[in-house]
């Protein structure tokens, strides 16, 4: 698919190649059109990408047609492994153009981060490893919380692109994305580990809890987890902005890139441990990551 030749004003409008359509891709391609770009989306399960024709966007029939021609190559998919199938066997790589930028907005490893940088830039194609926090909502709202890493020239030309999808900070070259995004997700999960802890404690004590979480607004203890995914808790509903399951891909890959840097992570492994009944014992994989809350009720029951 050849999308004709760059805009003169490459720095307001550009042709995007956006890859994954999911429940965050599919916001996110949403914003971008908003924002001008031209997009050509393509997803494993096609109708999801489909659906984005309706709001002005090109369907591609394969990967690498949708990089074809492309400014900007975006992906978001399910993790390392399918954004190298997506680059290396299903030729995204061979389609761009040299002097195009591959942006992976996926949460991988660093490690591979940095492995596709230096294959792309040996067919001079430049990378960022872009991943992002906030949920469905900040993909809706354009409010992403946007962790780059690669060289600097190349994450101030990508900038006003990511832009339209929230606030892109460089915290270093390639891998440091994913590495910021490592350390995000420990906190996230974390967190959402001891609101847990936090919303049973004060249930079973006979306290309301949409009242507690509103007795802390402000305080030090307040966080979005607490109020966002302390609501999820006590009013049971778990209906995934973010995948258990992919927040356990997430803390094997932090325990993992700990242990490569000889890191013990004593919160991180306990909480994984958390997950891993909530995802492989109870089947609560799909589930949103608040139904950690689950988990304990379950755990606490079977004590008692």
């Amino acid at each position: 698919m050849n999308h004709g030749t760059r805009s003169a004003d490459t720095m307001t409008k550009q042709t995007i190649a956006f890859l994954g359509t999911g429940l965050m891709g599919a916001p996110m391609a949403r914003n971008l059109l908003k924002a001008g770009h031209d997009v050509v989306v393509w997803n494993r399960t096609r109708e999801k990408a489909e659906a984005l024709t309706a709001d002005g966007a090109l369907l591609a029939e394969s990967p690498a047609e949708a990089a074809s021609g492309a400014d900007l190559v975006i992906t978001i998919v399910s993790d390392g492994k399918a954004v190298a199938d997506l680059l290396f066997s299903q030729d995204v790589a061979k389609a761009m153009q040299k002097g195009a930028t591959f942006v992976d907005m996926s949460s991988i490893t660093p490690q591979e981060a940095r492995d596709h940088a230096e294959r792309l830039a040996a067919a001079g194609i430049d990378h960022l490893d872009a991943p992002v926090s906030g949920g469905t909502r900040g993909a809706e709202a354009a409010t992403l919380a946007i962790m780059a890493g690669g060289e600097e020239p190349c994450f101030e030309r990508a900038k006003p692109v990511l832009e339209a999808l929230g606030r892109p900070v460089r915290v270093g070259p390639s891998g440091a994305g994913q590495l910021a995004k490592l350390a995000n997700q420990a906190i996230v999960a974390v967190t959402i580990g001891v609101v847990a802890e936090a919303t049973l404690l004060v249930e079973s004590g006979g306290g309301d809890p949409a009242a507690f979480r509103d007795a802390l607004k402000g305080g030090f203890a307040d966080s979005t987890i607490l109020q966002l995914h302390g609501r999820r808790m006590s009013e049971g509903d778990f209906t995934p902005g973010g995948k258990s399951s992919i927040q356990l891909k997430d803390l094997n890959n932090i325990i993992a890139e700990a242990s490569s840097l000889n890191l013990a992570l004593p919160l991180s492994e306990a909480v994984r441990t958390r997950y891993r009944a909530l995802v492989e014992e109870m089947g609560g994989g799909d589930l949103d990551h608040a139904a950690l809350y689950r988990q304990l009720k379950e755990r606490e029951q079977d004590l008692s």
